[in-house]
């Protein structure tokens, strides 16, 4: 009965639950929306490399907005920040909405061109957004709460992602554009809703007369300082950023697999599915007694796994490549998000997440982009298995280069 209990510790913390479930939410609606838009311009473009420029325009609004925002976090009150990133979000969903409907009647190279500009600025959401909700973690969560605190959280951000694709495929598939944006529209609002419930949290004491360069670099400085955090950093950063097979998921679905929209939003949950299995396992028994190894090991099964889904011709070893892939990942995002809410100062939280999402967030769209480049260049499938390699060799050199990680226990 105490392992239960244990077990659902964070849980009994109300703000706590708010959080999670705005989470849940606002995932539901980015991961319906990932689906919808990648499936709308690849009907529109028929073209691979089309899918990676959808990456690259989130991506490069958020790197750009990374330092600033990361800054802003950490002398403001994070929860109105987040509130605003998510209301921001609402509207870009809201205007993809409007985009797909007839009133515009753009042809069809504008109306790609309209698409990427809304992914443009809810990239400047997804910049504050991401270290606006690090830190208000760390302002709900007690630290001897911190493990088993963000394995629900990434057991309830997976939930949403498993859901969220199948759920925009399906939708997209049986009632059309229009209805799944108006579903991601009313998601986004469910979120902001939730996150007003939670509490005004004090803003971090900001210590000495410190020119305004140096505190945006502050969060470089200290990553990079830091040897076991910056390896824990460039190994998942390298991991994403050459796994990014999930990207050519559409032409697997459309030619390869021929599944059609359906099956799409079913592959592109199965990674989820194997990361929910496995963070609700990590309530329980949380991977920290050997961190650094099994980091190591982790990221080194998911390069296998996108390996073995580059390989595939057949949609369950396929689903089943991915679903794994998801597992060994979520133990990845687990102990790396430990990592650095323990061994990170509260008030350069913000500045520190948002140097973690240029080398994790971020790399999810440039490794989109590099997928839809290199798809164009090699071929799909020897991309695929391409980033499967490289995964591997990042691995090994990360793990020759960094004893202090390879030793590391939480």
């Amino acid at each position: 009965m105490r392992f239960k209990t244990e077990a659902f510790k964070a849980l009994h913390i109300t703000e706590f639950r708010n959080y999670t479930l705005a989470r849940l939410f606002i995932t539901l609606g980015t991961q319906m929306q990932a689906v919808i838009v990648g499936w709308q311009v690849y009907q529109l473009t028929k073209d691979p490399f089309s899918l990676g420029l959808i990456g690259l325009a989130e991506a490069i609004p958020s790197i750009l907005t990374a330092l600033i925002s990361g800054h802003i976090v950490d002398i403001s009150d994070r929860k109105k920040i987040l509130i605003s990133s998510f209301m921001l979000m609402f509207v870009c969903s809201a205007s993809l909405l409007f985009i797909s409907t007839d009133t515009l009647a753009l042809v069809t190279h504008r109306k790609v061109i309209a698409i990427y500009s809304v992914i443009f600025i809810s990239g400047i959401a997804r910049g504050f957004s991401i270290p606006s909700a690090f830190a208000l973690l760390g302002q709900i969560i007690p630290k001897e709460l911190y493990p088993n605190a963000i394995s629900w959280n990434t057991t309830t951000w997976q939930v949403g992602a498993v859901a969220g694709p199948a759920i925009g495929g399906l939708l997209y598939g049986f009632l059309g554009v229009s209805l799944s944006y108006a579903s991601v529209v009313t998601m986004a609002f469910i979120a902001i809703v939730l996150i007003s419930f939670i509490s005004k949290k004090p803003v971090p004491e900001i210590t000495g007369n410190i020119p305004l360069g140096e505190r945006l670099s502050a969060g470089i400085r200290f990553v990079f300082s830091n040897k076991i955090i910056l390896s824990a950093m460039s190994l998942d950063m390298f991991a994403v950023l050459f796994g990014g097979a999930v990207a050519m998921l559409p032409v697997y679905a459309g030619e390869i697999l021929k599944i059609g929209a359906e099956g799409l939003g079913l592959l592109r949950a199965a990674p989820s599915v194997g990361a929910v299995i496995m963070a609700l396992f990590l309530t329980h028994k949380p991977p920290t007694s050997n961190a650094g190894r099994n980091l190591m090991v982790c990221v080194a099964g998911f390069g296998v796994c996108i390996i073995i889904f580059g390989l595939s011709q057949s949609f369950i070893l396929s689903l089943i490549a991915l679903a794994l892939s998801g597992m060994f990942d979520s133990v990845s995002v687990v102990i790396r998000q430990t990592i650095i809410q323990l061994k990170t100062p509260e008030n350069m939280k913000g500045r520190v997440s948002a140097v973690n999402s240029i080398f994790i967030g971020s790399s999810n769209e440039i490794g989109a982009f590099e997928s839809g480049l290199a798809a164009k260049l090699m071929g799909v499938v020897p991309s695929v298995l391409f980033g499967g390699v490289m995964t591997l060799v990042t691995v090994i050199i990360v793990a020759f280069s960094s004893r202090s990680l390879r030793k590391l226990k939480l």
